[in-house]
């Protein structure tokens, strides 16, 4: 074909922005490639395509490398892309901005997710490179902070191919064995490239999904891995991580100097308090003289006493007076008195009273009460007033 003899279209770099991209499952990229004036369509290939750290996205400002030809199914020319690179950022960088959006969007960063560190752990697991200068400056500075702390150390890969496995595996050995109190990972300073690892989603997952706090310490104060971002606390650099796990002894040492000089102060005050108080009552009058308080209450006890008889007579004579009141009601419904003023209870022969002398018989036998003694009598007669029976 005419375009594929072509030499000065085998190796082409093209700048433009990407639009239309769509990634199909087979694994191939489709899009155009296009600037303010032309377009043209391009392919990359599932081999090629896994080469790349990141994944174009519409918008995206980019240099490819490629060859033309033509497509004979459709009999159009299309650019054959080899390589991409972010026009202007690396595509380490884009690949960066990527991962860490994409996980931002999740939630895998959310403080609120974040585990708080423990303020006086007692074991410290740290993975890393054994014998870069990393570990030895967290060695140091933990054994100056704190000589009593352990640190275990898991021995990892920092770079290359065998670092991101190495290192997810350092992370989930010490969460899963709960045998530290806190998990340190990191490296020293390098460029992008170096620290690359450390950027592997994979990895952030595991730190993420930790159930011991982790602090990430990669690289210098500048910079930055997605670690940092997944991790419960990020330290600038591997010895401000050692400073963060562990307290400092001496300004523990010196807090505890005083609070105990607090402390001694507060008892010798409260003894002092104490001593004042038993001065104040050994010079009271219950102690200097007792007698006095026996008799104040003696005083006190015959006043009671009085107060207590005088209370009793008042409710005698009170009590005596209603009995005299309730003695003359009574005697005067007493019926013998009635008698006394010389009235008779007349009864008949089964003892019931008669009240009315039509009630009684001739030649009746009848009972006269009078206030001293009783009359037996027989009714010779009656007179009813008004008529005579």
């Amino acid at each position: 074909m005419l375009l594929d003899g072509q030499p000065m279209l085998k190796r082409l770099y093209v700048k433009g922005e990407i639009s239309n991209f769509k990634a199909y499952p087979s694994g191939h990229w489709y899009f155009t490639v296009k600037d303010d004036s032309s377009l043209i369509k391009a392919v990359m290939f599932r081999s090629n395509a896994q080469k790349l750290r990141f994944v174009p996205e519409n918008g995206m400002k980019v240099l490819i490398r490629g060859s033309v030809s033509v497509f004979t199914r459709d009999g159009q020319y299309q650019l054959y892309a080899d390589d991409i690179s972010p026009d202007g950022v690396g595509a380490l960088y884009a690949a960066f901005e990527q991962l860490r959006e994409k996980l931002l969007r999740e939630g895998l960063f959310d403080e609120a997710k974040k585990k708080p560190l423990p303020r006086f752990p007692s074991r410290i697991g740290i993975v890393t490179s054994p014998t870069g200068a990393a570990v030895r400056d967290m060695i140091n500075v933990t054994g100056r902070r704190c000589p009593s702390a352990e640190l275990v150390i898991h021995p990892s890969a920092v770079q290359g191919a065998e670092a991101v496995p190495q290192l997810i595996s350092g992370v989930k050995y010490f969460s899963s064995t709960r045998s530290v109190d806190v998990i340190i990972i990191g490296r020293g300073g390098g460029s992008l490239e170096d620290l690359w690892a450390f950027n592997d989603e994979g990895l952030a997952r595991v730190i993420a999904a930790s159930e011991i706090p982790v602090i990430s310490a990669v690289g210098h104060e500048t910079d930055f891995t997605i670690c940092d971002f997944a991790a419960d606390r990020r330290a600038p650099t591997p010895s401000a991580a050692a400073e963060l796990a562990v307290p400092d002894s001496e300004v523990l040492r010196a807090a505890l100097v005083g609070k105990e000089s607090i402390m001694s102060k507060a008892v010798m005050s409260l003894i002092t308090s104490g001593r004042e108080t038993v001065a104040d009552l050994s010079e009271s009058r219950v102690m200097t003289d007792p007698q006095f308080i026996t008799d104040r209450r003696r005083l006190l006890s015959d006043r009671a006493g009085e107060k207590l008889c005088a209370s009793a007579k008042l409710r005698y004579s009170s009590a005596r007076a209603d009995i005299r009141e309730y003695a003359a009601k009574l005697t005067s419904l007493n019926p013998l008195s009635v008698l006394a003023r010389g009235y008779g209870a007349v009864s008949d022969a089964d003892g019931n009273v008669v009240t009315r002398a039509s009630e009684l018989l001739k030649d009746e036998k009848i009972s006269v009460r009078f206030s001293d003694g009783e009359a037996i009598a027989t009714v010779t007669d009656t007179l009813i007033y008004g008529n005579k029976a």
